[in-house]
């Protein structure tokens, strides 16, 4: 390198506009006129009075002073050589009277190998998130933070925090060749500090960006990035993890009890709830109810409350509402120890716009399409990931593995799966650009999602992968190697649509209506199915789930038992959202609790109770589970009884598997149905093993049949027949007895 600086790299320094300030700045080797080599050390500090330096074993007061090149604060010095090079600490006097002793962060080389950014530049490196991003390290014996950021269009890229006055002159990056990658080790950072990466655009607009790969984000309203050590946590869910590895969940109990962790309770002053609180009373909750997993909304930082989570500015970082990343590892790992897997939402489909997001991340459209017909959902008010840029394709797919890795997720659901498939989601004409052959679907998103589920599967055998996708479009939770988008599990809407539908009539119509109940076996081995009840039913003017129900207060309360064990009996894995399983009458809010004052009254405690013996019920019997996605499981005994609203069904479980079919018999009228006959497979005595109407579950207890004795009379195409007393608005479930 050249011994003097030009003039214009002068300028470009102290304007902070220079896109390789480590080419110049810190130490460098150079031979000067004579031919003989030189050290040359130099130093940008702004607001500088004086800047001298000592080398690391040498007194403070031996520090050689450095020379001034420009008046905004540009220092060198020429030093011959040492027999070895060794560190150098600056001392600084500053204008205000101030005094530092620091590392010079540009004696350090950069960090990233040419092969992290080439599989980068590919979409293919997986564990990116340990490379970009703030990570605390050591570095030739020096403590500090590497600080990493993709940002290919902009003129320059500074780290600025809580440790520099937030000035972006102080810490300039280091851009990495075509890459888009700047890179910069801070010596002295430590975790907690604050940041946010200043990037000036080639337009010479100056944006203040929060970190996208950050692992802690501020409290909401504040919005930097916060240095944080995710490193070192110790896991005691080793049992879960090998069991989930080499179980096929497909053959498990699936019954997820969905929780918005800022409402499912407050504490005093209605203030959230921390990590380290739902561990002491989440997880025993659920553990006594009998569910197999939780659903987590919003785990992924975000700033606006009414969102629920689902507008995402910290893909890496969980809520900060809630406490820390080890903390979060802890209830996580808590749920674990106590048998439950977790799930989260994952929100590859969209980001919002808030100015330290990702929109616009580096002055151009970089995260997203620049294109409104591709890049905004108007709906929602959002941008759209441009799945077709290596880059972007990578952030997702890493992210998914991220929390995976270091939370031990057991999954995730994918948020709006449609809006990501078709490129006219929600669109009228002359609002969308068709792709490539002119058809509506989004090629890039496609291939996106066969990515990102491919390589988590791989990764992470055992997870599950949930599509909230309410089209028919096909083949999704089919394998990749079998033209599916590779998901392996989809919300079933239609299930959940019409069956809302058809309860929230008066029973008095429902006889007109039956193929809302029954139409669903039509498709139901199309996809591998989860049934779910979510918080998307029970807001914005739909009613809770009580609510919802027709008659008077006893009839509500019968209808609901008599639906959730309509959905227990029915294939398919299951879901329902926190407070349906006490009867909240009031719709989901999320700025409070639950209203967990429900349970003063005996019919919320009652309806509690059957939830809770309905979901044990369901696990105590493999042939509900075990079977759900072939149709040797189910087998309708009585679907056409219409004006009776009678329906009977089957569960089988798997050949081989000792336990006998659970018999299903549904009454969907307020009228008690006295000796009703349904055709059963096998001779024999039956024993009731549940009943929605019991007196403890609020009841009216009208049925007294413990057993029922096979007839000897052929009934709906069967050998034998039960005949049985079926109490209104009930379900009831018989199994041949054994012995």
């Amino acid at each position: 390198m050249s011994i003097e600086l030009s003039k214009k790299d002068m300028e470009m320094l102290v304007c902070s506009r220079h896109y390789a300030p480590r080419s110049l700045l810190g130490f460098h080797e150079v031979i000067n006129d004579h031919g003989l080599r030189e050290w040359v050390i130099r130093v940008y500090e702004p607001e500088a009075k004086d800047v001298s330096l000592f080398w690391d074993g040498q007194m403070q007061e031996d520090a050689v002073s450095l020379r001034r090149v420009h008046k905004e604060g540009l220092f060198e010095v020429f030093l011959q050589p040492l027999e070895q090079l060794k560190l150098y600490k600056l001392s600084v006097n500053y204008k205000d009277s101030n005094h530092e002793i620091k590392y010079d962060p540009y004696f350090f080389s950069p960090m990233l190998t040419d092969y992290d950014l080439y599989l980068f530049g590919q979409g293919n490196h997986h564990s990116i998130y340990r490379k970009l991003g703030a990570h605390i390290m050591q570095r030739d014996g020096v403590d500090g933070t590497f600080f990493a950021v993709w940002a290919p269009n902009a003129e320059r890229v500074s780290v600025v925090g809580n440790f520099n006055y937030w000035d972006g002159r102080k810490h300039s990056m280091q851009a990495r060749e075509s890459s888009g990658v700047w890179e910069l080790f801070i010596p002295g950072v430590a975790e907690g500090a604050q940041y946010k990466f200043e990037i000036r655009s080639r337009s010479g607009t100056t944006l203040l960006k929060a970190d996208p790969y950050g692992f802690t984000t501020q409290h909401r309203p504040d919005t930097a990035s916060v240095v944080t050590n995710i490193e070192g946590y110790q896991w005691r869910d080793t049992e879960w993890m090998q069991q989930r590895a080499t179980q096929d969940i497909l053959e498990q109990a699936v019954n997820i009890y969905e929780v918005h962790l800022g409402s499912w309770r407050r504490g005093e002053h209605n203030r959230f709830l921390t990590y380290l609180e739902l561990v002491d009373e989440l997880i025993p909750y659920v553990v006594d109810m009998g569910y197999t997993h939780i659903e987590l909304m919003g785990v992924a930082e975000y700033p606006f409350d009414a969102s629920w989570g689902y507008q995402v500015t910290g893909y890496y970082a969980p809520t900060s509402r809630h406490g820390s990343p080890k903390e979060f590892m802890y209830f996580v790992d808590r749920c674990h120890q106590a048998g439950i897997g977790v799930i989260m939402d994952w929100v590859p489909g969209h980001f919002p716009k808030d100015a330290h997001g990702l929109s616009y991340f580096d002055g151009t459209a970089l995260y997203e399409h620049d294109d409104p017909r591709l890049g905004e959902h108007s709906d929602w008010g959002t941008k759209i990931f441009n799945y077709g840029r290596n880059e972007v394709r990578n952030f997702l797919v890493a992210n998914v593995l991220y929390w995976l890795e270091y939370y031990h997720i057991d999954g995730v659901r994918v948020d709006a799966v449609a809006s990501m498939l078709y490129l006219d989601y929600s669109r009228k004409q002359g609002e969308w650009l068709p792709n490539r052959f002119g058809g509506r679907e989004n090629l890039d998103a496609i291939e996106f999602i066969k990515n990102f589920n491919e390589v988590a599967f791989h990764s992470f055998p055992g997870i599950m992968s949930i599509a909230e996708e309410s089209t028919a479009f096909p083949g999704v939770s089919h394998p990749t190697y079998a033209g599916g988008l590779g998901f392996n599990f989809k919300w079933n809407m239609g299930w959940m649509n019409d069956t809302l539908r058809y309860m929230a009539k008066d029973p008095v119509y429902r006889q007109y209506d039956s193929h809302l109940l029954t139409f669903s076996m039509i498709y139901a081995y199309t996809e591998k199915y989860i049934l779910p009840i979510s918080h998307d039913e029970v807001v914005h003017g739909k009613q809770a789930l009580l609510s919802k129900m027709p008659g008077d207060d006893w009839q509500k309360r019968a209808n609901y038992r008599l639906y959730l064990s309509f959905m227990i009996g029915h294939p398919g894995k299951k879901l329902l959202f926190m407070s349906s399983e006490f009867g909240q009458w009031e719709e989901w809010n999320e700025q409070y609790s639950v209203n967990w004052d429900h349970l003063k009254f005996e019919f919320h405690q009652q309806l509690q109770h059957f939830c809770r013996q309905l979901n044990h019920f369901y696990r105590n019997n493999p042939v509900m589970f075990r079977n759900d996605h072939e149709s040797s499981g189910f087998e309708w005994i009585d679907l056409h009884d219409h004006y009776n609203c009678i329906y009977s069904f089957l569960r089988r479980g798997k050949p081989g598997d000792q336990q006998a079919p659970v018999i299903f018999v549904f009454n969907f009228t307020p009228v008690p149905r006295n000796s009703y006959a349904i055709g059963v497979p096998e001779a024999g005595l039956y024993e009731k093993i549940f009943d929605s109407d019991r007196i403890d579950f609020g009841g009216s207890g009208y049925n007294q049949q413990a057993e029922i004795g096979s007839e000897d009379v052929g009934w709906h195409g069967r050998p034998v027949r039960l005949v049985i007393d079926m109490p209104p608005l009930s379900a009831i479930a018989l199994r041949l007895k054994s012995g």
